[in-house]
């Protein structure tokens, strides 16, 4: 009887942890409104109001990534497409508002030739070779 294991497929994560410094009186009163209820945690306070701030902008934000070309949410690279992007003499503008991966089996020679500039706002998911390779076209 052979037992076969079964590889479960690597998930992206969905946010990106950050680091922020507020002023002691600030924090208090996020604790405060934690120990009334308001929100479950500190963190539910930060993203709600990092929320509230976006919606604000929302319209600035819109015409913003209309002007400057920029693709919205997740947006992934991979061999095959850097492949046909070189067999059709293409170079590629990476340019992302969200999360940008480039698989790890993209070889650096083909990286070189197809990958023009990288631009993330947001998270840039690449391997340590590749960041390594591309490094003067990410900014």
């Amino acid at each position: 009887m052979s037992a076969e294991i079964h590889r479960l497929p690597s998930r992206q994560p969905d946010s990106e942890k950050i680091t922020i410094n507020l002023g002691y009186v600030d924090l208090g009163h996020i604790d405060l409104l934690v120990r009334e209820g308001f929100y479950s945690n500190r963190s539910d306070f930060i993203r709600t109001a990092i929320r509230n701030q976006l919606a604000t902008h929302s319209e600035a934000v819109r015409q913003s990534v209309v002007r400057h070309t920029l693709e919205l949410g997740l947006r992934h690279y991979g061999r095959a497409e850097l492949e046909a992007a070189r067999a059709a003499g293409k170079r590629l503008r990476i340019q992302v508002l969200g999360l940008a991966v480039i698989d790890d089996d993209v070889p650096a020679d083909l990286a070189l030739a197809t990958i023009e500039s990288i631009s993330v706002l947001g998270a840039l998911q690449i391997s340590p070779a590749l960041k390594s390779v591309l490094g003067d076209r990410i900014s």
